[in-house]
């Protein structure tokens, strides 16, 4: 497929969280949390750019400090999507744009590259994310590990916060994964711009309201949601014992991303 346009990395960094206040400020290992989500997107191959859409004149003051591009975005949007739609309107020249979680420190580069190459070598695409194998009982039992059923052609047939599909015949729930292959979602998104925007004016669906879940709003409007299959992994920052542990790995030399 030729490229048409800008590939736009888009990062949302919302100020308040009731668990975490300024949370994309939070130091790590002598920078706030958002400038290494940015510094790890710009090592991307595939993005042209990379900005951060914030609600927040304290974090574009942040990012302004460490010469990262920022735009400034309203208070009242309902969620980091609605948030890079509303900077995606003014990229004109922006052809494909990836939504890249401010509360992922350890982000690998690697995995926006394989998100975006879906679009680029599939014009039919219109969003894509990827997934990962779950690996332990944990993960599979885990309500904030969102699962993945995925149908032959790749795309996600239902993401739920419950362990899908629920194995009838088999063992033990702590097993399950060693009888199936269960899959856990990344969440990372790709959009074409234009389907961004589309999906952004749409209304929370049913289902999302049932599972919190905003990507059941694509499905629920009949839309496809390609999947790749990633062997990184990140872990988003929700708590204060996530700092610690990111904050040690970093220390340590010991990215989480390695394959």
């Amino acid at each position: 497929m030729t490229r048409t346009g800008n590939i736009v990395g888009i990062i949302p960094a919302r100020y308040a969280s009731t668990r975490l206040p300024a949370k994309p400020l939070i130091q790590l290992c002598g920078k706030p949390m958002i400038q290494h989500v940015y510094e790890r997107a710009k090592e991307s191959r595939l993005l042209d750019k990379v900005i951060i859409a914030t609600d927040h004149e304290k974090i574009a003051e942040a990012v302004k400090r460490f010469n990262g591009e920022v735009m400034l975005t309203p208070s009242g949007l309902r969620s980091g999507t609605d948030r890079i739609a509303y900077a995606a309107k003014t990229l004109t020249d922006t052809a494909i744009v990836a939504n890249i979680q401010g509360d992922e420190p350890l982000i690998a580069p690697q995995m926006i590259d394989e998100a975006v190459q879906m679009l680029i070598e599939d014009e039919a695409v219109h969003v894509g994310t990827l997934v990962k194998e779950i690996i332990s009982s944990e993960e599979l039992r885990n309500p904030n590990i969102v699962k993945v059923v995925r149908d032959t052609d790749g795309n996600g047939i239902y993401f739920s916060r419950s362990p899908i599909p629920y194995l009838r015949d088999g063992v033990n729930i702590d097993q399950w994964h060693t009888q199936h292959l269960y899959y856990k979602h990344i969440g990372l998104y790709v959009f074409r711009r234009d389907f961004l925007l589309k999906f952004a004016s749409w209304q929370e669906s049913t289902i999302e309201k049932i599972e919190r879940l905003e990507q059941l709003r694509i499905i629920e409007h009949g839309y496809k949601i390609k999947t790749s299959v990633t062997t990184y992994d990140s872990v988003p920052v929700d708590a204060p014992e996530d700092v610690e542990k990111i904050g040690r790995l970093m220390q340590q030399h010991k990215p989480i991303d390695i394959p």
